[in-house]
């Protein structure tokens, strides 16, 4: 046991880059497995198939979101704890509290199920391959250009392909899980334009810090 200890303190506490690397670096492989999904069985299948053969392993796959959580906590990463369990749960709120405990939501079948995948998975691609290749050594100009620009479009689209996930469950959450349940469905719409617009700002801020800083370097 205490040599399986030290086996586990030297890949994840005396090398955190390489534990976060290859944290990143799966993470970016497993969403290209939903990009790929709904490409091609998305237009082989359509709906309400693509999510028939989709939703478990993109449930798997989001979920393993939550080591950010414990990166967060003990300080592997400077997100603040905060800010990255909310961005997580509310992720975990789809795939769990929509497609998980409620199959048969009208919500599963409809295009927004498509355009969520879509946005869910390009983002990430392109956010865990920043983050891995920023860790190995220097980030190529295009991945970064990539990373602080097309939130412009897959924000908006993720966060409107959510918000229809959750408003086309209504009536099905009361009817499975009660009024409850439709209730705090309801509330946690009502969280996502200021969370939205924190979130949004914020990159753009970021943005113009990290892109403008190489346009003066160069």
């Amino acid at each position: 046991m205490k040599f399986q200890s030290r086996i586990s303190h030297f890949l994840f506490m005396s090398h955190p880059n390489k534990w976060l690397i290859a944290y990143n670096s799966i993470s970016a492989s497993l969403w290209t497995i939903v990009l790929f999904n709904t490409i091609f069985l998305g237009a082989s299948l359509g709906q309400p198939l693509l999510f028939d053969k989709t939703n478990k392993i993109t449930t798997a796959i989001q979920t393993l979101a939550v080591v950010e959580i414990y990166n967060s906590l003990v300080g592997n990463v400077k997100s603040p704890i905060f800010t990255t369990t909310t961005q997580v749960f509310s992720r975990l709120l789809i795939v769990w509290g929509i497609c998980q405990a409620l199959p048969n939501s009208p919500a599963n079948s409809h295009w927004c199920y498509i355009t969520l995948s879509l946005s869910w998975s390009i983002t990430e691609i392109i956010r865990y391959s920043y983050y891995a290749t920023n860790l190995a050594g220097p980030v190529p100009q295009w991945l970064t250009w990539l990373r602080y620009t097309t939130f412009y479009v897959l924000y908006p689209t993720g966060v409107s392909s959510e918000i229809s996930m959750i408003y086309l469950s209504l009536n099905e959450a009361s009817a499975v899980l009660g009024d409850w349940y439709k209730w705090t469905l309801i509330a946690i719409i009502c969280t996502y334009p200021p969370g939205f617009y924190m979130l949004y700002t914020y990159m753009i801020k970021q943005r113009k810090k990290v892109l403008g800083t190489k346009k003066k370097l160069q």
